[in-house]
């Protein structure tokens, strides 16, 4: 563990200066060295596709060019943590979100371009519905359907920054289905944090609270979130209740949230960066995601006032 907080940033830094792309870093010294907010979305923009959507392994786990639900998140959450996810930047984004929805409106999690597109493995067959777990809208085999993963984030950040368009009707319908879904039969960690991310944007605040105390006593139960000592594949409570603003503040106590803090700022490891928390795969995409989760690791340490 770093010496000092102090230096817990700066090895942050030199970590993210002779690893992450240019997003990440431009991204770092927005939060933590007055960067430009104009400098971030340049860096977003290299991203975008003729389609409107985004490509070109934004996400780090779809390692195509072609545009993917999974990079719209990526750029909308970019664009919401510099203020500029308005209905103007957003608009065109829409559009193609409009074109590529499943049937009932809400994105998949992957949308079909080619059969060898490389994707990590736990994404194989989102396309169709065959990885696509619980939150995944019902349709034939080879037709494309929607998914929490991409849907609810999406949904959660427009609603978030007041942005109106006619995609966000039906997949606001979709995600508070499948967020009854998750309250009900929690399993997989990763649609609990999409449930979290359009809970904590959804425009009906008192059905947001209340559906997501029942989410965190599904999770609680269930134990899928790390509240004590680390366990593996799990995320720690302070990933999940990201700021203290996030409904999932309410889920655990502050014994617990400083605990994961102590966890996190623990995890830096000898080069500065933090780990990823699950396997690896391939090598570009590894180094990129763990420039990732080092920018969140920071960001959340100062939320909760640990910089």
């Amino acid at each position: 563990m770093p010496a000092s907080r102090t230096s817990l940033l700066a090895r942050a830094e030199r970590f993210l200066w002779l690893t992450a792309r240019v997003l990440e870093r431009r991204r770092f010294a927005y939060h933590f060295r007055d960067g430009d907010p104009d400098s971030v979305e340049s860096a977003l923009g290299a991203y975008r596709n003729p389609d409107h959507g985004f490509g070109h392994a934004l996400d780090p786990d779809v390692r195509e060019p072609a545009s993917q639900p999974l990079h719209a998140v990526v750029a909308l959450r970019a664009l919401d943590e510099i203020g500029r996810c308005d209905a103007r930047r957003t608009e065109r984004i829409c559009h193609y979100l409009t074109g590529v929805s499943a049937p009932d409106g809400a994105l998949p999690t992957l949308h079909p371009t080619r059969e060898d597109a490389p994707v990590a493995p736990w994404l194989a067959g989102s396309a169709t519905g065959q990885g696509g777990g619980a939150d995944a809208s019902p349709a034939g085999a080879g037709h494309v359907t929607g998914d929490l993963l991409a849907t609810g984030p999406v949904a959660g950040l427009l609603h978030r920054n007041g942005v109106w368009h006619a995609w966000l009707f039906r997949a606001t319908d979709f995600a508070w289905a499948a967020v009854e879904r998750q309250a009900r039969e929690a399993r997989d960690p990763r649609r609990v944090l999409a449930a979290l991310a359009f809970l904590d944007g959804a425009p009906d605040r008192p059905r947001a609270e209340a559906l997501g105390d029942r989410l965190g006593r599904a999770v609680r139960h269930r134990r899928l979130v790390v509240t004590g000592q680390d366990r593996r594949g799990h995320p720690l409570a302070c990933a999940v209740a990201r700021s203290p603003t996030s409904l999932a503040r309410r889920w655990f106590t502050d014994g617990e949230l400083e605990r994961s803090l102590d966890l996190l700022a623990a995890q830096q490891q000898d080069d500065g960066g933090w780990p990823l928390g699950r396997r690896a795969w391939p090598p570009g995409s590894t180094a990129t995601r763990r420039a990732i989760v080092t920018v969140e690791a920071l960001r959340t340490l100062r939320a909760y006032g640990r910089l």
